[in-house]
This record gives C-alpha cells, sequence and structure tokens, in this order.
C-alpha cells in the first residue's frame, strides 16, 4: 500500500509539473525527470538499526506525447566525502605488519546504484566512467606520487572493504518502472552511516546515451541526546574541550580514591 502511495505522489507530481510547464518547456525534445524521495530527512537516534529509502518520480517525454517509452533507469545515491587513508598489512615473521599506505581525498562515506538493468548492458565503460555509475568508477581523488597499478590495487581494496561494511552497494534491476512513466528504487542504508548531505542522481538512458537527469537531496543527522551533544560540541567547542579535560580529570581522581589501598 505504502508503494503505490508513493507511485500515486509521483503521478500527482507529474500532472502538477505538466499544469504548470509552459509551452516553450513542453516544447521540447528532450526527457525531463521528476524525481522525488520518500524521506528528505533520516534521524539517527540511539539504537539506531538502518533506514529504507524509497526514491520514485517520473520520465516525461515531450517528443512521445509524456510517455517515457524505452528507457533504463539509473539512480546513485553518494554520501559525504571524506579522506582516507588505506593501509595494507604484510605478514612479516609471523606478525602483521603495515607494508603500504595510499591515500584518498574525497572518497564517499557512502555509495549505492540501483538501475533497471545491470549497468553494463545499459552503458559502455566510458559513460559509466562519467556518471560514476557503478563502484568501478567511484572517483577517489588519489593523493602522493604511487605507481597506477598499485594505487587501481588500493583503490579496490577501499571498495571491498566498504562493500563488506556495507556502505558500497549495487543494485541492478532495482529499479522498476511503471507503465513506461514512473519508476522506483528502494536503497538500504546500514546503521553505520556518516551523517551529512546526500546526493541522489537519478540518470535516464537511451540507447546507451544519458538523455535525461535530475537530482534531490537527503541529510542524514543526529537526534535525541546525541544529537544535542553533537550540536553543543560544535557551537561551544572551546568549552566542550575544557568539559572533557575536566571530566577525565574527575574520573581519574575518583578510580584513584577508590583503588587506592588503605
Amino acid at each position: 500500500m505504502k508503494s503505490a502511495r508513493q507511485l500515486a505522489a509521483a503521478l500527482l507530481l507529474l500532472l502538477a509539473w505538466g499544469a504548470l510547464a509552459t509551452p516553450p518547456v513542453l516544447a521540447q525534445r528532450e526527457p525531463v525527470l521528476v524525481p522525488a524521495v520518500s524521506q528528505s530527512r533520516i534521524e539517527v537516534r540511539q539504537g539506531f538499526t538502518g533506514a529504507r529509502l524509497l526514491l520514485y518520480g517520473a520520465v516525461v517525454d515531450p517528443e512521445s506525447g509524456g510517455r517515457a517509452g524505452d528507457y533504463d533507469i539509473v539512480v546513485v545515491l553518494k554520501g559525504p566525502t571524506e579522506p582516507v587513508r588505506i593501509r595494507e598489512k604484510e605478514r612479516i615473521l609471523g606478525i602483521w605488519a603495515n607494508a603500504g599506505s595510499s591515500d584518498f581525498r574525497s572518497a564517499p562515506s557512502f555509495f549505492a546504484v540501483s538501475s533497471s538493468r545491470p549497468v553494463s548492458r545499459i552503458v559502455d565503460e566510458r559513460t559509466a566512467a562519467i556518471y560514476e555509475l557503478g563502484t568501478d568508477f567511484i572517483q577517489l581523488s588519489p593523493s602522493g606520487q604511487i605507481d597506477p597499478e598499485e594505487q587501481a590495487r588500493f583503490a579496490r581494496g577501499l571498495v571491498e572493504l566498504r562493500r563488506r561494511q556495507g556502505l558500497y552497494q549495487e543494485n541492478p534491476g532495482g529499479v522498476s518502472i511503471a507503465e513506461r512513466v514512473l519508476y522506483q528504487a528502494r536503497i538500504d542504508l546500514p546503521s553505520n552511516v556518516t551523517t551529512g548531505k546526500y546526493t541522489a542522481e537519478t540518470f535516464a538512458v537511451r540507447r546507451g546515451r544519458v538523455v535525461a537527469s535530475a537530482t534531490a537531496k537527503i541529510e542524514v543527522v543526529k537526534a535525541g541526546l546525541e544529537g544535542q551533544v553533537v550540536s553543543a560540541a560544535q557551537r561551544w567547542s572551546f568549552f566542550y574541550g575544557l568539559g572533557a579535560i575536566a571530566l577525565s580529570l574527575g574520573m581519574g581522581w575518583l578510580a584513584g580514591r577508590l583503588f587506592a589501598r588503605p
């Protein structure tokens, strides 16, 4: 029932867009994407176990009287980027030790791709790389001087590590298209997601070419007591630091008094 209601909402969104669109817009030959998300704000509270996002919308094709026709849809959800250092372990004399490392300036903290078919059957590798349509095409922005082959090996290691953590996902066939107009995709956010601003990009592809794209914003924030602590730490960072030091000293003094020998 919930999916039906949200598809109906997408249809209403489509009708509203058609009613407000001006004749010059409707006269264009390229299709238009009208996206929406089930939740534009996700609150992370104590005991948060994850969330399921529904990304849905409509494809308007003025050339065919509003029906989308033979399109494929690819949805890419990205979390905030962050610098990452990947270290490689090597067994030396029976002990695991750091053998090498590589730095990446802007690795997305979360990355998920959902498509109506496998991406390899929708576009070629060059197009997939341009639009980052898959975990193999994430633009990680490596830094420092390093051999390209070794750099690629570290990049694969980062992707595999985050895939095991549920932070990098691929779901070929995860987008369904109804009546050749409405589409929907579900993406699961795990409990260990990073807070911040997320971007959901939707692409309409026809004959291997991206013919329309649209972007929706999603915000993941801490709420409840944890959110208040984070907000206080950011707003009054100096006093928060002093309080943390005072608390540590107080706990140390109390532990010393409790466990001191008579």
